[in-house]
């Protein structure tokens, strides 16, 4: 592959030959997915390198890329030497895209961008801008004519149905309700566009996304039936079978925006602005037949609430998960017991051989992340043979993995004290752990939301003037995207919380070039009780696996944080010994002994 001072000297030929003056690179695919398969990823070929939400804008004497708190430290690394700029998103001082563009674009600019991977509304605010300045918004085939070499085709891996032993429900159930709730809504049809809805409502399951089993797909849903937009080709003739029998018909991913054009009947179309791409925005109101209406996509909702098959197979993926972590850490304390020299790298290899050996393994449900020490203060900190850290008998090594069953998805951390630790390392270690609980422990009166809940985890942290950036927990998917909206523990989230969700524990430090710390669970909302104050709720654990007890200040611990781990510990013991050998359940049992 060409260097990255090359592939922007390709760029900017094909602007210049264009008449483009600025072309913005979105870290988005057509369905504004927050991870792209390899065929849509300009943003990190053009800049070389890899991260979600991220803005790339490429102008012909300069270039910038917007992260992130999660990849500070890793873009300032990775673009060091490229002419592109790392630009810390939310921190004061740095502009905004839309401040850095004003400064830059005059009356008769063009600012460039891809239509179908341009997501709508920030399509809409760049369109305001170039009102405002004068210049036009373009939508231009650069990347198409730039990316020729090297460049991935798009994804067509075989498609399966999800079993309802698993979903819990048949697509054609699911196709029903959604179709209640259009009617709710006065809508006759809907345009479904985020794979893990389409993925939800079909029951759909593909790999066409590294880590996650989605098929890059669409689906036009109305009354009568539905057509689903993917590759036909990889759709087995009993999958075909099915979604026939259900009213689904079939018709190519590129063939969406022509249809949409196309339909002959008056409808009223729901569409979600979150996720629907410059090019289909354009094509839905070019055909005077269709009345569209923007709103949230209602099956987000629908797949954030589990059903009762959904939980209880979750919980089982999570019992077979947490097996594996403990037969990884057994071996992982034996090798560095042992004197063998480990590295970051290594962490994956042994987590993939216990987790695959499991009869339902799909997939890890991301890049697992090991970092040791310093490493671990990037929060999406990613190890490359060659480039990775061997991990050294001091300080702390931080494990985030997971894995998709085909009963469930997983997602925890764990970080492990390797050798000693000062009383600095320990003091943090505890501030976590107690972020951690508190929020596990926490029981609140329904009605409150996601940033209501995520500020309970950071009082440990709060008090001492201490905070991480970013949220303390996301959703995750059945079977699906390791994360999963709408619901997450993060400032400003509004989402109600109800009985269902899944979310994650995870509350970290993170001092740079120092330490990096968390630990993460999965928990799922649950009825608490009832009294003459009203309904309350609360969250129930999901992940059992230990938790390393080497760094905890137990002085530091309320004494109901205290009785909250001792029994944790109790039922990892409880839970995971009928899936580990005698000499797997004496290590477990030391290592849950109370505190």
């Amino acid at each position: 592959m060409k260097p990255v001072s090359e592939r922007l000297a390709d760029l900017r030929g094909a602007m210049k030959a264009s008449g483009c003056d600025a072309f913005i690179l979105p870290s988005s695919d057509p369905h504004s997915s927050e991870y792209a398969p390899a065929h849509y990823t300009a943003w990190e070929y053009f800049s070389g390198f890899s991260c979600e939400n991220s803005n790339l804008i490429v102008m012909a004497d300069e270039a910038a890329m917007w992260v992130d708190g999660r990849f500070f430290g890793a873009a300032d690394s990775a673009l060091n030497g490229t002419g592109i700029d790392s630009m810390h998103m939310g921190v004061k001082g740095v502009p905004t895209v839309k401040e850095w563009l004003k400064a830059r674009l005059n009356a008769g600019s063009v600012l460039g961008y891809c239509a179908d991977t341009m997501p709508l509304q920030q399509s809409r605010d760049l369109d305001a801008l170039c009102e405002e300045v004068g210049a036009e918004l373009k939508a231009l085939p650069l990347v198409d004519e730039v990316w020729t070499e090297d460049r991935p085709a798009l994804p067509s891996t075989p498609a399966w149905i999800l079993e309802t032993a698993y979903a819990g429900r048949s697509a054609e159930e699911k196709l029903n309700q959604l179709r209640d709730t259009l009617k709710a809504k006065d809508c006759t049809a809907m345009l479904v566009t985020q794979l893990d809805c389409v993925a939800w409502l079909l029951n759909l399951r593909a790999s066409d996304v590294d880590n996650t089993p989605y098929a890059l797909a669409f689906c036009y849903v109305d009354l009568d039936h539905a057509v689903l937009f993917t590759d036909t080709s990889r759709i087995p003739a009993d999958a075909a079978a099915q979604l026939s029998g259900w009213g689904v018909e079939l018709a190519d991913y590129l063939d969406v925006a022509a249809f949409l054009s196309g339909v002959a009947t008056v409808q009223t179309v729901l569409v979600d602005p979150s996720s629907l791409n410059t090019e289909l925005d354009i094509a839905l109101r070019s055909n005077s037949n269709f009345a569209v209406v923007e709103a949230a996509d209602p099956i987000s909702m629908m797949k954030a609430i589990k059903n009762e098959t959904e939980l209880a197979t979750t919980k089982k993926a999570h019992l077979v998960d947490g097996a594996a972590m403990v037969r990884f850490q057994m071996e992982l304390e034996k090798r560095l017991a042992a004197g063998e020299t480990l590295r970051e790298t290594d962490i994956d290899v042994i987590l993939h051989k216990y987790r695959s050996s499991a009869e339902k393994f799909i997939v890890e449900s991301f890049p697992t992340i090991a970092a040791w020490g310093p490493n671990a203060s990037m929060m999406h900190y990613s190890a490359k043979p060659g480039a990775d850290s061997e991990i050294e008998r001091k300080g702390y090594l931080l494990v985030d993995s997971g894995a998709t069953y085909y009963d469930g998805t997983t997602d925890i951390t764990r970080t492990y004290a390797v050798g000693p630790l000062s009383e600095a390392d320990k003091l943090a270690y505890t501030r976590v752990l107690r972020c951690h609980i508190d929020i596990a422990m926490a029981v609140w009166r329904e009605g409150a939301t996601g940033g209501e809940l995520d500020m309970i985890s950071r009082q440990p942290l709060w008090r001492h003037m201490l905070d991480y950036r970013c949220g303390t927990g996301h959703g995750v998917s059945h079977v699906g995207a390791v994360h999963e909206g709408p619901q997450s523990l993060r400032p400003h989230n509004s989402i109600v919380f109800v009985p269902g969700m899944v979310v994650t524990d995870e509350p970290g430090i993170y001092e740079e070039g120092n330490i990096g710390i968390r630990i993460e669970n999965e928990l799922v909302c649950a009825e608490a009780g009832e009294s003459e104050y009203g309904k309350f709720l609360k969250f129930d654990l999901l992940t059992y696996v230990p938790i390393d007890l080497t760094g905890v200040l137990v002085e530091e611990l309320t004494r109901e944080e205290k009785e909250w781990l001792n029994e944790y510990h109790a039922q990892v013991l409880a839970k995971l010994r009928p899936l580990l050998n005698e000499e797997e359940v004496a290590w477990l049992t030391k290592k849950c002994a109370a505190i």
